[in-house]
């Protein structure tokens, strides 16, 4: 594998940096939970678009965690849930699911063919068979699908 490119670095730079302000606001949550006029610090921490192969479903896992925290704290004002997207397994015997949107990270699960699944957000990466789309599925475990082996039903995801 060849080192990194220094916009990669940078990138992944941002992503720490990111990952932490948020890390930092959450942990700050419960103080700003108190304040009559909360101020959104999310916005301040954003960064360049990460590459695929930096998108970790972990990482994204604990960020939408930290959102349904923080939105579970604001009680105040109901909001509308989020439209979830679902589409069915068309790789035969079964799909495998990553833990980043490449097909040389790690292995973490299989889907079965037929099975259909809840999608979170999709993303750019590897290509495969033509296709360079990876969606990341929130059953049981958050793992990173190809759209190759994944049809949709209904609308097409959002970006993550």
């Amino acid at each position: 594998m060849s080192p990194l490119s220094r916009p990669a670095r940078f990138r992944r730079i941002g992503l720490c940096v990111a990952t932490g302000a948020l890390a930092a606001v959450t942990a700050a949550a419960p103080a700003l939970a108190a304040d009559p006029h909360p101020v959104d610090h999310r916005n301040e921490a954003k960064t360049s678009a990460p590459s695929s192969d930096e998108l970790s479903a972990s990482a994204l896992q604990r960020e939408h965690e930290a959102r349904q925290e923080a939105q579970t704290q604001n009680q105040a004002k109901p909001q509308a849930p989020k439209k979830t997207y679902k589409g069915r397994v068309v790789a035969s015997p079964y799909l495998l699911l990553r833990d980043k949107p490449t097909r040389s990270s790690k292995v973490v699960g299989s889907v079965k063919y037929g099975t259909v699944v809840n999608i979170f957000c999709k993303t750019t990466g590897d290509n495969v068979d033509g296709n360079n789309r990876w969606y990341l599925l929130t059953d049981g475990t958050w793992a990173w699908g190809s759209a190759r082996y994944i049809e949709n039903i209904g609308a097409a995801p959002r970006f993550c």
